[in-house]
């Protein structure tokens, strides 16, 4: 299967060479313009590398890559790309939780090659979630329940990797929203279809229902050990 790489960088002309670079070594590639757009993409779609462009226009790639983080929990590897050279720059980078930092101008090979060291690491690291009976092996994005597997669309994993990194507690709503869209927020239906489609998949032929619905709240993944 090939590696999948999102680019968020506004630089049209940078964006277009990393592609002509890029694709016929076998990656998949999509770009984000923006950094909105790239939260956007980066939380709702499955990739192995994230390029990320330090400025950018409607949130920057220190902020973007800390909401990554810390909002979403997603480990995917970040690859920051920037014109500040300075030793507080790469920390700060570092902190916001990049794995790697690469100052422009920089030479294609180099950047391939921290590409392919990132998603190596990444290969190489246990990336097991598990919740009684339930697995999410987010490395090959595989789930099963009992050994039987489970498939959703890249929305329904990501809302079911946000409830088994919370659990045991309850996720308000607007948290699993957000976790999705961001701040731009489809209709309320969208969220309890996406909900509705886990639940079908996770707990159908089950005696035991693991997703529970907390009125007025949000939702909950509860294990039989739990009562």
């Amino acid at each position: 299967m090939s590696e999948r790489i999102l680019i968020i960088e506004d630089n049209a002309d940078l964006a277009a060479n990393l592609f002509e670079y890029l694709e016929p070594k076998g990656f998949v590639l999509d770009h984000a313009p923006d950094g909105i757009t790239g939260l956007h993409l980066a939380v709702t779609q499955a990739y192995d590398v994230i390029i990320l462009d330090l400025m950018l226009p409607g949130i920057d790639g220190i902020s973007l890559c800390k909401r990554l983080r810390v909002e979403t929990g997603r480990a995917i590897p970040v690859l920051m790309l920037t014109a500040r050279d300075q030793l507080s720059d790469k920390l700060e980078g570092f902190s916001s939780g990049a794995d790697d930092y690469l100052v422009k101008p920089f030479e294609m090979a180099e950047l391939l090659a921290r590409v392919r060291a990132l998603i190596l690491g990444r290969q190489g690291d246990s990336q097991d979630l598990r919740v009684g009976p339930l697995l999410f092996d987010l490395g090959r994005r595989r789930i099963e329940r009992q050994g039987k597997p489970v498939k959703l669309t890249h929305a329904g994993e990501r809302l079911l990797e946000t409830l088994m990194r919370a659990y045991p507690n309850a996720v308000r709503q607007s948290d699993l929203e957000h976790a999705l869209w961001g701040d731009d927020l489809p209709e309320r239906t969208t969220l309890r279809t996406h909900i509705h489609a886990i639940r079908r998949g996770i707990d159908v032929g089950f005696e035991h229902k693991m997703l529970k619905t907390i009125h007025r709240y949000g939702y909950q993944l509860v294990c039989e050990s739990d009562a």
